[in-house]
């Protein structure tokens, strides 16, 4: 859990020194400006811009019962990030497996990635997809609904 708050925290605690320089310097928008945008990156890459994570073995289930993908992901990954953003309001209708809280999530991945914690693995069927299109995924989405 903690690994999945480094990269947000440290963003926000860069902009927060920067924006301190920036204040002392005399530039207070400036300061405002820079905060906010660190703060922002540290948004996107946290674990809340992703919908709410459940355990690998729940979303196996979950997926087995009413045959939506499963996306195993991590934060602070630039490409998960980006199918996140791509599959739009559909995101929820996935199943999100957070690997680096669940592990038997990283097992999933490294199976199916020769050892590597290669993400966003996506299993659709019982079948593994490293970093597949967005609009694919997409498609597997609307063809279990």
């Amino acid at each position: 859990m903690k690994r999945a708050w480094i990269l947000p925290v440290s963003f926000a605690a860069c902009g927060a020194l920067l924006a301190a320089v920036l204040v002392v310097d005399g530039s207070s928008g400036v300061a405002a400006a820079v905060l906010l945008v660190f703060v922002l990156i540290a948004g996107l890459h946290s674990p809340l811009a992703f919908p709410r994570s459940v355990g690998a073995l729940e979303a196996q289930r979950r997926s087995a019962v009413d045959g939506r993908p499963v996306v195993y992901w991590r934060a602070g990954c630039k490409y998960c990030l980006r199918l996140r953003f791509r599959l739009g309001r559909g995101a929820g209708g996935v199943h999100w497996v957070d690997i680096w809280s669940d592990p038997a999530g990283a097992a999933v991945v490294r199976a199916a990635n020769d050892g590597n914690e290669t993400v966003p693995t996506v299993v659709v069927a019982g079948r593994a997809h490293v970093n597949p299109d967005p609009g694919w995924v997409r498609g597997q989405l609307a063809s279990s609904s």
